[in-house]
């Protein structure tokens, strides 16, 4: 659904890169997390494959169309959730997605259907400008869904959220992951990455630094350990023990045929703790 050789961008047309020469393709069907901190190139290479910055340098295509000589019917393809809300403050919720998927030449959902899949039917017929933050969020999330596209562009989809909202955000793109929709996911966040993605790629920098699963990335960078709390002579212990110690793994077992364990579960990297292994940066 995406393949991208050699893409640069320069904002200042010169050699100051926002993009340097990243290659990466996106299978259809598949939810691919492209992940790195603020001013790494993630709007720039979104902006770029959506058609809202020009191609400079390198070959990109997009649900099958070139991105040099984009077509108006690549557009009844793909849909775009902007991590900054650009809805019409004058118009209602309803008004908006009305409005809206009168632009498309394919059909498109029912509206109200769509509000109340994010809880915002009671709303409907509600100026945007008064809503708050998170609202004009999930109006601009299902805004990209109206033409039930193929190719799903999400720009911090859960951002400003509250975890509810966030979960229920994340199902969505899950249950239209099962349907067959390809994902494209810019976030900083890495646990609703890990949630959601088949794979990620990190970028620094302009940079693409690794392509790889989070399992695989976990069984790579990952600490094989478990923490295990216990009774022993009514008293609580915690112990922190590597199932790659022979000491410890015996110790475990002592453990587990005592039959005291009050909690226990294994240890893992986290894809944020990974990437600062990998990058040597933080997401911040």
């Amino acid at each position: 659904m995406i393949k991208v050789e050699g893409l640069y961008h320069s904002y200042t047309k010169d050699e100051n890169y926002s993009v340097k020469g990243i290659d990466f393709e996106v299978t259809k069907g598949e939810v691919f997390g492209f992940l790195g901190p603020s001013g790494a190139g993630k709007s720039t290479t979104q902006g770029v494959l959506t058609g809202l910055l020009p191609l400079q340098k390198g070959n990109v295509s997009v649900a099958g169309y070139d991105i040099k000589h984009p077509s108006r019917k690549m557009f009844n393809k793909i849909g775009v959730s902007f991590e900054q809300s650009n809805v019409y403050g004058k118009l209602t919720a309803l008004e908006n997605l009305e409005f809206y998927r009168k632009l498309f030449d394919v059909p498109t959902k029912d509206p109200m259907e769509l509000l109340k899949l994010v809880g915002l039917d009671h709303v409907a017929k509600k100026k945007a400008s008064e809503f708050s933050k998170g609202m004009k969020h999930r109006l601009t999330f299902i805004r990209s869904m109206l033409n039930s596209p193929e190719l799903w562009f999400l720009d911090e989809p859960t951002t400003g959220l509250d975890p509810a909202i966030a979960s229920q955000i994340k199902d969505i793109v899950s249950f239209e992951k099962e349907k067959g929709t390809t994902v494209f996911l810019t976030t900083h966040n890495m646990f609703a990455a890990d949630q959601l993605c088949d794979r990620v790629a990190f970028i620094i920098d302009g940079e693409i630094k690794l392509i790889d699963s989070p399992r695989n990335l976990k069984l790579q960078y990952g600490e094989k350990f478990v923490e295990v709390e216990y009774k022993e002579n009514e008293v609580l212990k915690k112990e922190k023990l590597s199932l790659l110690i022979e000491k410890d793994k015996l110790q475990l077992n002592e453990i587990i045929k005592a039959g005291n364990i009050e909690m226990m579960h294994t240890k893992e990297a986290t894809l944020e703790e990974i990437f600062i292994k990998v990058t040597g940066r933080g997401l911040k």
